[in-house]
């Protein structure tokens, strides 16, 4: 008997986050979609009237301190989870002559904090179940630091390396952990930059290769586009004498 697979989403209700409900969706995902205002989020709202049974909506905050009433409410819609997908994002441009400490801080609160916080209190759940995946959505620029990125690319360099930690104490519990390392996607985040993205992608045909990555599920990592990535994962092995001239033409 075909069984539906069940999500959560945390950051489904723009860009990359929404245009991959509308792929599992398609494919018959049971899904829980979390923002800071999923239940008045009026995109969510028309695809729950069209798929009453595969959606739920739960308000969710990841700067918030505590998660335990939301992860017990989003455990209990489907009677579990299959999957466990943080996918908030907070981005600013900053370079050390304009850095803002506040901005920093909400930075790290959302793309590092806010997974940390709830991986804490939702594990107990899965360990209970005793089997499940954890998906984090990061980005390519966690391989090496870029001048008036690094803001950005810190918490998510942090969770990387968090998850390359964590990922072999989760197998023993038969929880697969999977990361996504992207490019530039055109979304209200990236608008905000006035350089040139290379490789810039749509948010629909990133969720596609996201979605793609998803079926190879004992894979560790889902990485795009290709020459993007390859660069940054060169530039990450290359001495720093070399690596950090290069950064410097960047400026």
């Amino acid at each position: 008997m075909f069984k539906r697979k069940r999500i959560w989403i945390i950051g489904g209700s723009s860009g990359i986050g929404l245009e991959l409900v509308k792929i599992l969706l398609m494919n018959y995902y049971k899904i829980i979609i979390s923002s800071r205002k999923a239940t008045s989020n009026q995109s969510l709202l028309d695809l729950r009237s069209t798929y009453k049974d595969s959606i739920y909506l739960l308000n969710l905050d990841v700067n918030q301190g505590n998660f335990n009433n939301q992860i017990k409410e989003a455990w209990s819609v489907y009677n579990g989870l299959d999957i466990w997908f943080y996918n908030a994002a907070a981005y600013e441009v900053m370079g050390i002559d304009e850095w803002n400490i506040d901005k920093f801080i909400a930075m790290n609160q959302t793309n590092y904090m806010g997974a940390v916080k709830i991986m804490t209190e939702i594990l107990p759940y899965f360990e209970k179940q005793g089997f499940g995946r954890w998906i984090w959505n990061l980005s390519l620029s966690a391989y090496f630091g870029l001048p008036k990125g690094g803001a950005y690319s810190a918490p998510k360099a942090a969770l990387l390396n968090l998850a390359q930690a964590i990922q072999p104490e989760l197998k023993i519990k038969n929880i697969n952990m999977q990361i996504i390392n992207h490019g530039f996607v055109k979304t209200r985040l990236t608008a905000k930059n006035k350089f040139d993205m290379p490789q810039l992608m749509t948010p629909e045909f990133a969720a596609q290769k996201i979605f793609e990555g998803m079926q190879k599920e004992s894979e560790f990592e889902i990485a795009f586009p290709f020459k993007l990535g390859t660069f940054l994962k060169i530039l990450a092995l290359l001495p720093y004498k070399i690596s950090l001239v290069i950064t410097k033409k960047m400026l």
